[in-house]
């Protein structure tokens, strides 16, 4: 399958990127989430919505403060509500959302976002 990407903001900490294929959209992040450019991040993923769920990679974050956290885990909704969907959560953002009492248990620990 030819997956193009499309990059959807950049800062000097923070890459976020679509893959532009059929199907589910498909979000990774790169870099750096804090209270700086997680409201950019809020922005974005909402903007790939369309009317059903999204995943995002998290394997390429190497810092997400709680500010980042909370746009991405959705704590405010009822879990059945929650449109964002994680995909390889390092061991490091599993033990922040367990200690947070966000249990999170992803589906797919470790695959490539498209190839």
């Amino acid at each position: 399958m030819n997956v193009q990407e499309r990059l959807l903001y950049q800062d000097d900490q923070l890459t976020i990127s679509l893959a532009a294929a059929p199907g589910v959209p498909a979000v990774a992040l790169v870099g750096e989430i804090d209270a700086s450019n997680s409201p950019a991040l809020a922005t974005a993923l909402a903007g790939c919505r369309q009317g059903g769920y999204i995943v995002v990679d998290t394997g390429a974050l190497t810092f997400i403060d709680v500010s980042g956290l909370r746009v991405l885990v959705m704590p405010g909704l009822p879990p059945s509500q929650r449109w964002i969907r994680l995909r390889n959560v390092t061991p490091y953002q599993q033990r922040l959302l367990s200690m947070m009492g966000w249990f999170y248990q992803p589906k797919v620990r470790h695959a490539p976002l498209w190839d």
